[in-house]
């Protein structure tokens, strides 16, 4: 069922009026039919009649006194009234208890101050003041300093109390003076009409921690919240994240489109709100910022055009901000472990792992390993190591409703996926993202199980390793397409390759080494270009006279045909590997 926002929140309620007793022996009937305790649950309204109707002071404060472990866990120690000579004691109250210290009370010197009792880890002295001066102390004690409805119920006691004992001490000459007896109803009246006020604010209050509890024991999220904040003020609510972005909406007028300010505008704007304690009204919105631990993760408004919002409505806002901080901070907590649950799975995949294992913790993280997976190198210099990289390269390979397994191997970004990458469109999609095309991606075959990844892994690196040191080094290389390559590729002994080099480019090496010449990089780029003069020359930034001199040289010093059809093939798979698989050692 739909809920219906209240007009607004306000600082009286009209169901829980009380009305002021105009005089000490008549008063007017309450219309307010509900039970006294639901009106009044601390009894302060009860016990201000009460203190009101005492004649002697010292009753005042022993009935005062009696009545504080009724606002929460305190405890009253010792009481106190103001005499020529000092304070005086008053009797009765805490006879064998804890004695507070009277020298330490004469040493507060009229103030309010705190007074060390070893049992108790806060005990406070509250002053009883009229206008007059000190009437004298009431000593309250708890386990833990109170909160702020605590402070307030029990400075509302104490205001009570000194009314109260300001009374007594004028009621001899009420029969005297007709207008000090007027001015003592107006105090008491002023005093009920207090008590009224403070009601509604309690009353107030407490609505809205009804409320956001609610929200939090059901776990209802961001828009759970916006509703809530929506329902208690009657003003339209909304989340956004720390650029702008909206991500929650309750009430009306909602945008559509949704404007985006610029990042140096909102930038600005929280900074000016990050500068003050609570929320701020910005413009036609007041603003909250979600914290916690001092990071910002989202901004709580309210849509406030007409500039109506008052204290109560500020008080919503800003536990409402409190809630969204936790919701926040857990919601980030969540998606760290996450992302480190399931970066520790793609790297004990990557290794070799207990194929068991593996499929228990990646059902644990939401990624089915049963499916034919891809594994995927990027290698694009300069950002492998941010995260804004690592979610451009997950939002470019995400094709399908399963996200990628992700890690990072030094300078590279290693992807396990479901999809197999069509072409050069992920290449073209980071290239247009990241503004920085010439970088590399390397793709496997298809693996079944993951028993062959740690292979799948291997051949993403060669296909990588081929696009770089290829004639193209930009772009999406898939070891399925590297033919001759692939032969070269994981498996092989090095020693042997290194052998077949030394046979068929040895003498051609060592004759590069001792003359520092490049004639087995000249050969490469010739075989590169399919034996074409023309393009061979332009690759190697020569004339065609000087490569043709170079040729001949090789002819010559390796003692090899290059029109043999078997001599120029071994030269040709010499030279990769030599280039690919050696490095280009000499």
């Amino acid at each position: 069922m739909a809920s219906h926002p209240s007009p607004r929140l306000s600082p009286h309620v009209s169901d829980q009026k009380v009305t002021p007793h105009p005089s000490n022996t008549a008063s007017t009937e309450r219309h307010d039919l509900r039970p006294l305790a639901a009106l009044d649950p601390h009894g302060l309204l009860v016990l201000s009649h009460a203190l009101l109707d005492c004649a002697e002071q010292s009753e005042i404060v022993r009935l005062a006194m009696r009545h504080v472990s009724a606002l929460g866990p305190y405890h009253a120690e010792a009481g106190y009234l103001a005499t020529g000579d000092g304070l005086s004691r008053v009797p009765g109250h805490d006879a064998g208890a804890p004695t507070v210290d009277d020298a330490r009370m004469k040493e507060l010197g009229e103030a309010d101050g705190l007074v060390s009792l070893p049992e108790w880890s806060w005990t406070w002295a509250f002053g009883l003041r009229e206008a007059g001066g000190l009437l004298g102390y009431i000593v309250v004690s708890s386990r833990s300093e109170p909160d702020e409805q605590g402070h307030f119920l029990l400075s509302t006691l104490v205001r009570f109390t000194s009314a109260a004992m300001s009374l007594a001490a004028t009621r001899p000459a009420q029969h005297d003076n007709a207008g000090e007896l007027s001015r003592l109803r107006t105090e008491r009246d002023t005093a009920l009409r207090q008590l009224d006020a403070v009601r509604s604010e309690l009353h107030l209050q407490k609505t809205v921690h009804d409320t956001l509890a609610r929200v939090a024991a059901r776990d209802g999220g961001e828009d759970a919240i916006t509703q809530a904040l929506y329902e208690l003020t009657g003003l339209s609510a909304l989340i956004e994240d720390r650029f702008g972005n909206l991500r929650s909406w309750a009430g009306p007028d909602r945008p559509d489109p949704y404007p985006v300010q610029s990042s140096t505008h909102q930038e600005e704007m929280l900074r000016q709100v990050a500068r003050e304690a609570g929320p701020v009204r910005v413009k036609d919105r007041l603003i909250a910022l979600a914290r916690p631990r001092g990071d910002l993760l989202g901004v709580l408004a309210l849509e406030d055009p007409e500039a109506t919002a008052d204290e109560h409505t500020m008080f919503a806002l800003d536990h409402a901000q409190r809630l969204l901080a936790q919701e926040l901070l857990h919601m980030r907590e969540l998606t760290e472990v996450e992302l480190r649950l399931r970066r520790q799975l793609i790297d004990d995949l990557l290794e070799g792992t207990d194929e068991t294992s593996a499929y228990a913790r990646a059902e644990a993280v939401g990624h089915d390993l049963r499916r034919t997976h891809y594994v995927v190198v990027v290698h694009w210099p300069g950002n492998a190591a941010t995260s804004s990289f690592t979610r451009v390269v997950e939002q470019a390979t995400a094709t399908t409703a399963t996200r990628p397994l992700i890690t990072r191997r030094g300078d590279r970004m290693v992807l396990l996926t479901e999809a197999r990458p069509d072409d050069d469109a992920v290449y073209a999609a980071l290239a247009r993202e990241l503004g920085t095309p010439d970088r590399a991606i390397g793709v496997s075959t298809r693996c079944d199980s993951p028993d062959g990844i740690p292979r799948c892994y291997q051949e993403a690196l060669r296909a990588l390793e081929v696009r770089q040191n290829s004639r193209q080094p930009s772009g999406t290389t898939f070891f399925d397409d590297l033919g001759l390559y692939r032969i070269l590729g994981p498996g092989n002994d090095l020693r042997e390759l290194e052998g077949f080099v030394r046979e068929w480019l040895g003498q051609l090496i060592d004759y590069d080494a001792e003359h520092d010449t490049e004639l087995v990089e000249t050969l490469s780029r010739y075989f590169d270009c399919g034996g074409n003069y023309d393009e061979a020359a332009a690759a190697l930034t020569v004339h065609r006279s000087t490569l043709r001199y170079r040729l001949q040289r090789i002819r010559e010093i390796s003692d090899r045909d290059l029109t043999d059809v078997d001599a120029r093939l071994n030269l040709q798979v010499a030279t990769r590997v030599w280039k690919i698989i050696l490095g280009g050692r000499r």
